[in-house]
């Protein structure tokens, strides 16, 4: 069984540049077993990540989500979520990870990551994108290739070329990756929902009120709770609940904390309360949870 960690540690792309690129908002690089930095896993990022795997074999947890590697495919991550991955000594596939003042360069649309559908999910669920055709897997090597070839040239590469082929694979795969909200993408306040999941996740452990999120949205409080139970089924609170619940999830697959001190660490008023909270939501209690993912 791999070691926990005592807590889930936070990584920014420093840890994951070579010295000369550090200053960068963006790598790109080959991915394989052997790589030049040294991470603990499970962590989390403060930036989004594209991986494309074409070897290899293992399993990546995200969140409280397990999915067999299974190449050619694409996993992504937003900021906040927690992953661990483990794979075969032959794993091969190529990292794309980014902070999203990189991408985000046109000002006057400040949303757009939150409109690809592997980003923010609002069912919080990370499948990765299986790659069938030959023409798809071809293509978007090309794209990772030539990206890594820009960051290798003497003056350090075109930015806005890798800007580019940073658009191209995301818009590429966006169009080919698995929705079941083809409707609501399309709603008027789809992007509305995509922000208030971004700012739960950034702002659980504040315990804002359903107010303080509308303040931040400007907007009414009205019109996000009407926005959400139209488009996600849920109530404010039940989606801060919701991640109340994600947090818990994550923090017992990936850490060894105990029940007590994680009930501490999300300002729980006590663990039996704590315990009965869990057991609501999910039907087990929190121990029974982190048993199923013991190896």
């Amino acid at each position: 069984m791999a070691k926990k960690e005592q807590n889930i540690p936070t990584y920014g792309l420093r840890s994951f540049s070579h010295p000369q690129h550090a200053s960068r908002h963006f790598h790109v690089e080959p991915f394989e077993a052997n790589r030049h930095f040294t991470v603990s896993y499970p962590h989390r990022h403060d930036f989004f990540e594209v991986l494309y795997l074409t070897k290899g074999t293992g399993y990546h947890i995200i969140d409280s989500s397990e999915y067999k590697i299974n190449p050619p495919c694409v996993f992504y991550m937003s900021p906040g979520q927690a992953h661990k991955i483990e794979f075969s000594n032959d794993i091969e596939g190529y990292l794309f990870i980014f902070a999203a003042e990189f991408y985000l360069f046109d000002k006057n649309n400040q949303n757009r990551l939150l409109e690809f559908p592997f980003f923010f999910n609002i069912h919080q669920d990370n499948p990765p994108l299986q790659l069938v055709d030959k023409s798809d897997q071809e293509f978007l090597k090309q794209l990772f290739v030539k990206g890594i070839e820009e960051v290798g040239r003497k003056d350090g590469g075109d930015i806005d070329l890798l800007r580019s082929l940073l658009d191209t694979i995301l818009n590429y795969t966006a169009r080919l990756y698995p929705t079941e909200e083809e409707g609501l993408a399309s709603g008027k306040g789809h992007l509305i929902v995509k922000r208030f999941f971004q700012l739960v996740e950034e702002n659980y452990q504040n315990n804002l009120s359903v107010n303080s999120y509308a303040q931040l949205l400007a907007i009414t409080p009205n019109h996000l709770t009407q926005t959400l139970k139209q488009l996600t089924g849920r109530t404010s609170n039940e989606i801060i609940q919701s991640k109340q619940i994600l947090e818990i999830k994550r923090l017992l697959v990936h850490t060894n904390l105990t029940v007590t001190q994680i009930s501490d660490q999300l300002n729980f008023a006590d663990q039996s309360y704590f315990t009965k909270f869990f057991k609501k939501q999910i039907g087990i209690t929190p121990i029974q949870f982190r048993s199923k993912f013991e190896r």
